[in-house]
């Protein structure tokens, strides 16, 4: 934590005599002559600033305003100034508008005063780095927590794959895999939620914008939702233009936004409910409507329901999720320079969701049909070899399995250094390996098969719990062609299989 006060005050002698009542203390300081050297000291960080009345007055104001306004959420960096005129002071106004955690001190300045404010600036300055701490130490937890709750989920929802394949008319044994996996689906979004919570209020999500339809974010978003709605018995209608719409945007947020509206609508209305989405566009504004005839929302709820950890009881039933997905829906929306808003006619009459995003680049554009595998390369991918690599043994035995159900010819292995000497003496065309193993982990197991003779020609493929943009970073650092995340979308496994052939 930094404890120095940085000191700022270009004339007279306040900055020595200050600087020498906080030394006797044992308060360090370090004293800036000119406002340029002022900020290069602030950007070295300090534990709180301490100014007279002569700087907020001059050029050094506006550049300590953005420097105030840039802060990261956790600090609100303490700002003691010294004035001989008080908050009469035009100039000083301007400084407790601008500048934010303000304490004023009249001059003269008697020293037990100076002595007890600095302290007390001091103090809640270490309470802002123990927050800071304290938020690191929740998206590490977040982050593990993930990890470890992805890992089960992974050979449960292969599992159920390979009932599939063994069973393929038996009804019990679909209806068991259905709830399986909307069960599956369901914790894996409230955990891709938790994760999106602590990225957003760390200022970590970065939106991968690039053209996508407005088509296929409305077929995402209603296949995610399409578990809730079937549970609940909802009819739900979709209407979305005619001719394609290209906009600029990040997939898997919009995706992510109107999935999240569309499970909202679902689990505020009763069973066997109607729930209309409708998709337009209108210059360059794309708009996303959920409309249904569930409870409704009284004028109190509809100020907080964007709040985060918000809940809205509905009668007769136990509280369940999170109180997050509108939150993200309505950051993601901002982040693309769009609105989202709520509106209801009272209890018992419905409520409707509005998306507006200032994302379309083009319209009209011919319908392309959706890329298949053909059964020609699905025979090449099969005549593959793919190493299966993961010391969760239930995880690596399900997706070895389930990928020989479909032809493909595999082998496994359970840690890194095993998989690296696999891929020596079988010569894989494909690897598909977890990251956090015992020993070698997946990132130094595939630089080392990256280095065996014919390494350069291997595809490997991350299959981790570990989802965050860092991860995927190192992956592609250590040699992996894709990253997936736990539990494996096989379709998804699938495509990765079918770029490389």
């Amino acid at each position: 934590m930094e404890r120095r006060i940085v000191i700022c005050a270009p004339t007279g002698q306040d900055a020595g005599l200050t600087a020498r009542v906080l030394a006797s203390v044992g308060i360090g300081a370090i004293i800036c002559s000119t406002p340029v050297e002022l900020m290069e000291q602030l950007g070295r960080g300090a534990g709180a600033l301490l100014l007279v009345e002569e700087v907020v007055a001059g050029v050094a104001m506006r550049p300590l305003a953005e420097y105030i306004a840039s802060q990261p959420t956790w600090s609100d960096i303490p700002v003691l100034l010294m004035t001989h005129s008080g908050a009469d002071s035009l100039d000083v106004q301007r400084a407790i508008e601008h500048l934010g955690n303000v304490t004023l001190l009249e001059r003269p300045v008697r020293t037990i005063a100076l002595i007890a404010a600095m302290q007390s600036a001091i103090r809640a300055r270490e309470r802002q780095y123990q927050v800071r701490d304290a938020d690191q130490r929740k998206d590490e937890f977040l982050a593990t927590l993930a990890h470890e709750l992805r890992n089960p989920l992974a050979p449960i929802r292969t599992s159920m794959g390979i009932l599939q394949h063994i069973h393929p008319d038996s009804e019990p044994i679909t209806q068991v895999r259905n709830v399986v996996n909307r069960q599956v689906t369901h914790l894996t979004r409230l955990v891709d939620d938790l994760l999106d919570v602590a990225r957003i209020t760390t200022g970590k999500v970065v939106l991968k914008k690039g053209h996508i339809t407005l088509q296929s974010v409305v077929n995402h978003a209603v296949e995610i939702s399409s578990s809730t709605m079937e549970s609940k018995k909802h009819q739900l209608d979709v209407f979305e233009p005619d001719a394609q719409c290209v906009l600029d945007a990040d997939h898997a947020r919009l995706v992510q936004s109107v999935a999240n509206l569309l499970v909202n609508a679902a689990k505020f209305t009763p069973s066997s409910g109607h729930i209309v989405l409708r998709a337009s566009v209108l210059g360059d504004t794309v708009e996303f409507t959920v409309r249904d005839n569930g409870i409704g929302l009284e004028p109190a709820s509809i100020a907080r329901i964007f709040d985060l950890f918000a809940q809205t009881p509905v009668p007769g039933e136990a509280p369940t999720g999170l109180g997050i997905g509108l939150s993200l829906a309505r950051q993601f929306a901002e982040m693309h320079g769009g609105t989202l808003y709520a509106a209801s006619e009272g209890l018992g009459k419905g409520s409707e969701f509005v998306l507006r995003l200032p994302v379309v680049v083009q319209t009209h554009l011919p319908a392309t049909p959706e890329s298949s595998i053909d059964k020609g390369m699905m025979e090449n991918m099969k005549s593959r070899k793919i190493l299966v690599v993961d010391d969760n043994v239930d995880a690596a035995d399900t997706l070895e399995a389930l990928l020989g159900m479909d032809g493909f010819q595999v082998s496994t292995a359970y840690d890194g250094i095993a998989a690296v000497a696999a891929a020596e003496s079988m010569r894989p065309d494909v690897v598909v390996m977890d990251i956090g193993m015992p020993g070698m982990d997946g990132y130094d197991a595939a630089r080392k098969m990256r280095q065996q003779s014919g390494g350069q020609n291997m595809v490997l493929i991350a299959l981790t719990g570990w989802g965050q943009s860092s991860d995927k970073n190192r992956a592609t650092d250590a040699g992996f062609d894709h990253h997936l995340v736990k539990p494996v979308d096989y379709a998804m496994l699938m495509k990765c299989l079918q770029v490389q052939v």
